[in-house]
Formats: C-alpha cells, sequence, structure tokens
C-alpha cells in the first residue's frame, strides 16, 4: 500500500508540475521539483521533461545540470522521451556540442529525436548539418512529423533543397497543413523564391493571422518592405486586428524602409493596439526610430520603458554607435552594468561603438573586461570589432597581430574588418591576404572584390583590376549597384549615379548645378579619386556630380521645401566625395541632412557629420 500511495502521490505531483509548465510558471515548477525530491519522492520518467523544459525555458543550466544527474542516479538516461528533454534542454542554454553528444549516444531514436536535434542546428546556425540529419532520418524510413518539417524548414537556404522538402511535404501530406504553409512562405522568401511564397500564400483557402504574418515577415525578409506594408494595409482592411508578433514583422518592414513618417505611423499602432506595450515591442521601436535616423525619438521611447532587459540596453547602446555618438554609449553602457550583466551582444554594440568614434584605449578596455569582469570568452564578432577598430585608425599591423592570436579560426567577419582598413589606408598586401581568406569564405559576397579592386586602381594597377573583374565574372558574383532612396509624401524616389529616370530629371540637373557652384563658392573641391574610370578629369568632376547621393539630396530640397530635416538611404558605404559635399550642402542650406548607409549614421549639420570625418 505504501508504494501504491507513493505513486499515486507521484501522479499527483507530475500533473502540478505539467500544470505549472502550461502556465509558463517555470519558477514555481522547479520550487515544487525540489520540494520533491527533499521529501524523497523519486521522479520518473514523466517528471523530468517537464522539468527540463523549465529549465531550458528560464536558461537555467546549473539546474539542468542537477536534474541530469537526477536522470543517471535514477537510471533514465536511456529514455527516449527523457534524452529528447535533456538534448532540447541543452540547447536552450547554447550548450550545443552537449546536445549532439547526447542525440549521437542515443540507443534508439523516434522521430522526435531527430526533430528535437534539427531544431538545435537551425538554433546555433549549422543550417547544411540540419538539412542532412532529415535526409539522413528519411533514409533510416522514420515518417517525419510537422515539428520535423518545420525545423528542418528554417534549415533551408537554397532553393533546390527547398524544392525537395516541399516535395517531401507533399508525398507525407503535410503541405496543407497550414503551420507548415506558413513556415513554407518563410523558407522560400529566404531562398530568394518570393514569388512562390507568394504563391503559397494566395492559394492558402483560410488565412489566419499567422498567414499574415508569416507572408509580411517573408517580404521583409526578402528586403521588400514596401509589399510588406502594402500587405499589412490590406489584412486591416480585411478586419483582422494584429498581435505583437505581427506587428514586429511590420516594425521589421519599416526599419528597412528607414522612414520616419512611417515609424510614427506604426509606433501610433503600437499605442493603440496594447494598453500596456511588451517589453519586446517597446525595443522594436527603439530600434525602428534609431534605424530611421531620429535617435533623439529613440531615447525618448526608451526612457518610458517601465522595464528594460539587456537587449533594450544593447539596442539603445547599439544605436548611439551607429550615429557616431561612442562616449554617450560608452555612458549609457555604465548606466546599465549598475542594473544588469552585459552579455556578448552588448559587447558587440559597445566595441562596435568604439570603433565608429575611433576610441581605441576604450575598446581595448571594454575587450579585456569581458573575460576579466563578467567571465564572458570573446567571440568571433567581438575580435572583428577589435579589428575593425584598430584598422580603422591605422593601426594595420596591430590589428593582424590580433588576427594571429585568435584562440579561434577567423571568420569573414574578421577578414572583413581588416579588408575594409586596408582600403581606408591603402595598403594592397595587406589587403591581398584578408581578400585571399574572404575570397574562400565569403565567396558571393560581391564587395569583398570590389574593395580590393578599388585599392588597386587606386594604385594604378589595372592589371589587376583586371584579374578581380575576371574571377567575379567567373564566379558568377555581380556588383551591386548602389542606389539612395529619398520620401517625399507618401513615395519613395531611387536615384543611382548619372539617373535621369525622373520625369524632373532637368529640373534637377539644373537645381544640383546651382547648389555644386554655391559650395564651391564656400571651398568645396571635388575629390576627383572616387572616380574610377579612365576617363578625362572634366568628364570624372561631372561623374562625382550626379552620384545618387547628390541626386537625392537636391530632390529632397526641392520637395521638401518647408522641412527642416532631409532624410535618405544609401544602400551602400557613402562615397568619400558626397560625404564632404554634404557638409557643405548643410552648412549653405541650413538643412540637416540625415545619411543611412550600409553600416551607419551620417547626421550633417551646419558644415559637420556627426562621424567626426571619422568612418
Amino acid at each position: 500500500m505504501p508504494c501504491t500511495s507513493n505513486h499515486m502521490h507521484l501522479f499527483f505531483l507530475n500533473a502540478m508540475l505539467r500544470r505549472f509548465l502550461d502556465k509558463a510558471q517555470y519558477d514555481q515548477l522547479l520550487q515544487l521539483y525540489t520540494r520533491m525530491r527533499n521529501l524523497g519522492f523519486s521522479p520518473d520518467n514523466f517528471t523530468f521533461p517537464s522539468v527540463l523544459k523549465a529549465c531550458g525555458c528560464l536558461n537555467d543550466i546549473k539546474f539542468g545540470f542537477k536534474v541530469h544527474q537526477d536522470v543517471i542516479i535514477y537510471g533514465y538516461q536511456s529514455d527516449v522521451f527523457v534524452a529528447n528533454s535533456l538534448i532540447a534542454m541543452y540547447a536552450r542554454c547554447r550548450f550545443f556540442d552537449v546536445s549532439r553528444r547526447l542525440f549521437n549516444k542515443l540507443p534508439q531514436r523516434n522521430v522526435v529525436s531527430w526533430s528535437t536535434m534539427i531544431g538545435v542546428c537551425a538554433q546555433s546556425n549549422s543550417f547544411e548539418e540540419g538539412v542532412l540529419l532529415f535526409y539522413r532520418m528519411l533514409d533510416e524510413g522514420k515518417q517525419p512529423n510537422r515539428g520535423a518539417v518545420l525545423n528542418v524548414m528554417e534549415c533551408v537556404q537554397r532553393k533546390n533543397v527547398a524544392d525537395d522538402i516541399f516535395r517531401v511535404l507533399m508525398a507525407n501530406n503535410l503541405h496543407l497543413d497550414q503551420f507548415v504553409q506558413n513556415a513554407a512562405m518563410l523558407m522560400y522568401a529566404r531562398c530568394g523564391n518570393i514569388d512562390v511564397a507568394k504563391g503559397i500564400f494566395d492559394g492558402m483557402v483560410m488565412k489566419d493571422l499567422v498567414s499574415w504574418t508569416s507572408m509580411i515577415k517573408a517580404y521583409a525578409q526578402a528586403d521588400m518592405p514596401l509589399e510588406a506594408l502594402g500587405l499589412f494595409k490590406q489584412m486591416k482592411l480585411q478586419g483582422v486586428l494584429p498581435d505583437s508578433v505581427m506587428l514586429l514583422g511590420v516594425i521589421q518592414a519599416s526599419s528597412i524602409l528607414a522612414s520616419f513618417r512611417q515609424a510614427r505611423i506604426v509606433h501610433g499602432i503600437t499605442i493603440r493596439s496594447f494598453s500596456k506595450s511588451p517589453l519586446m515591442m517597446d525595443t522594436a521601436v527603439v530600434d525602428l526610430y534609431v534605424k530611421c535616423g531620429s535617435l533623439a525619438y529613440a531615447k525618448k521611447v526608451f526612457d518610458g520603458m517601465n522595464e528594460k532587459n539587456v537587449v533594450s540596453w544593447s539596442t539603445i547602446i547599439s544605436g548611439y554607435g551607429m550615429h557616431g555618438h561612442g562616449r554617450e554609449a560608452l555612458h549609457l553602457f555604465d548606466q546599465m552594468k549598475d542594473s544588469i550583466k552585459p552579455d556578448h551582444v552588448t559587447f558587440v554594440s559597445v566595441l562596435s561603438a568604439c570603433s565608429h568614434a575611433g576610441l581605441i584605449a576604450e575598446g581595448w578596455e571594454c575587450f579585456n573586461s569581458m573575460s576579466r569582469d563578467f567571465g564572458i570568452k570573446p567571440r568571433s564578432e567581438h575580435y572583428a570589432c577589435m579589428v575593425d577598430l584598430l584598422g580603422r585608425s591605422g593601426r594595420l599591423n596591430e590589428a593582424r597581430e590580433l588576427i594571429a592570436r585568435m584562440p579561434v579560426r577567423p571568420d569573414a567577419g574578421v577578414w572583413g574588418a581588416l579588408l575594409g582598413g586596408c582600403r581606408i589606408h591603402l595598403n594592397a598586401e595587406l589587403a591581398e591576404t584578408a581578400a585571399e581568406s574572404l575570397f574562400h569564405l565569403d565567396v558571393e559576397n560581391p564587395g569583398r572584390y570590389v574593395v580590393l579592386s578599388n585599392i588597386y586602381a587606386s594604385y594604378g594597377r589595372r592589371k589587376e583590376v583586371d584579374g578581380i573583374r575576371h574571377l567575379m565574372k567567373r564566379r558568377g558574383v555581380r556588383k551591386v549597384v548602389g542606389h539612395t532612396i529619398v520620401e517625399i509624401k507618401d513615395q519613395i524616389h531611387a536615384f543611382v549615379a548619372g539617373d535621369r529616370s525622373n520625369p524632373e530629371t532637368d529640373v534637377i540637373y539644373s537645381e544640383l548645378e546651382k547648389l555644386m557652384d554655391r559650395i564651391k563658392g564656400e571651398g568645396y573641391t571635388p575629390d576627383l579619386s572616387f572616380v574610377l574610370h579612365d576617363v578625362e578629369e572634366e568628364t570624372k568632376e561631372k561623374m562625382l556630380y550626379s552620384h545618387g547621393e547628390k541626386l537625392a539630396i537636391v530632390y529632397g530640397l526641392m520637395k521638401l521645401k518647408e522641412e527642416s530635416v532631409i532624410r535618405i538611404t544609401k544602400n551602400l558605404r557613402v562615397c568619400g566625395d558626397c560625404h564632404t559635399a554634404t557638409k557643405f550642402i548643410s552648412k549653405v542650406t541650413g538643412k540637416e541632412i540625415i545619411v543611412r548607409d550600409a553600416h551607419r549614421f551620417h547626421n550633417f549639420k551646419d558644415g559637420k557629420c556627426s562621424c567626426g570625418d571619422y568612418w
């Protein structure tokens, strides 16, 4: 009887654990488990999955280790359901190697084991491994379930693989499952096949909120913000009310568009949608205003937040860094440390801020404090920030020595930072070293080839320039065309170098010529080194004048006469001559001009730039 009584008690205790889990009351769940153990109850294979999931949700690896020991003590390490829970717990706590070891030791695997491990690969960005595991699962005769296909679709990066996976879905009658269809939209968008994603969306008989959200995210993922926002308007007209996940997708699309007006509209929608805005939403709005060039609004939202977490602080610190306010970013970092422990993302934000502002001593101090004060082991991205900081300041040999001392193999981010420093300080020899690694690690990134080609061109090494062009052609790598956009009364206008597509082209070029004459009178001299074509100097000067940045600014000045701020966005790094010209334009027009390029913000006012010409 005592044994039966104990069994009944355990049954009810397991039910209580499950109830806490369903209500996301993870702390209470772990407290109950501790009391169970103290009272002498022996956990079973129904106890451990609930407790391990709670550990993962709380990211409590210490408690997870203790539970793992209990699993071994009570002999449940070979139980497939308990083992699957262990694999998932370690993955949630980012102990991916432990998850792999547990999976590899499993004597028997069910479809949940495979699904969990594929999910681990998705979390750890081991996408190819995840796809290979899915194929191995199929080879072993396991029939995929919804969880397995949802996880593998997160790993798919290429269209041919996406088509393979979709055929598996159809063969197993999973393609009509709405969750699967929603994930398939994101998969195809990630692979650059937005038309297929839209076809799946249009073919859905019933569209739920998740379907609309998935398609909006798919557009945002494919860098199509106007389509994403258009779909959002269409959804609202159909009477579908957005939730927080949907609005996060809309905010993501608005961030790509970098429209301050759109940011204000979306912020208003979030305020009206929630009596108390979720922390994640507030943080996303801070990031939105940062990316739309309004640090003042970003700081106002940040200061008004009821609570702040490590992501909130990292976001605002990153924002100040992107806008060139390195010392203010460090001040915020000091404030943060009074209440919240920084994580590895925070340090990327801080080190990047130091890099943009040229704060070398402060950067080294932050880098060294990671392991010394916070027990955080620097990752490749932290080394990339330090290499960028040293490279920008001209300490290229010091940057190269730091790379040589790295405890991990340098990735494309590290070598790309070194190449960027070589571009600024025209070091062809070291640039070749960096490019040699990048051409293996980051084969399809055209920017790497263009930077090395431009360095060669600066030295007049035409043979090497031609060699880079032939290499790009042979590898099928195409140079990204630079364009600059400006928003005028809800419409986006794009300009490329020498653009004559605008209906008001003749007026634009007439105003441009007048503006160039005005800033020349203030001391502006065209920097012809930014024209790499072998043409006459007069032609070079005309080519400089017709850069997309200048055309967009002139159009903004023509159409936004009553506005005090002109905002433009460049998809690549802003041209050096355009940077100089914009300083003079802000001086002679009295306008504030905010330029967002691929890496940072430049705030031009009264003839000066927020970057302090350190970029």
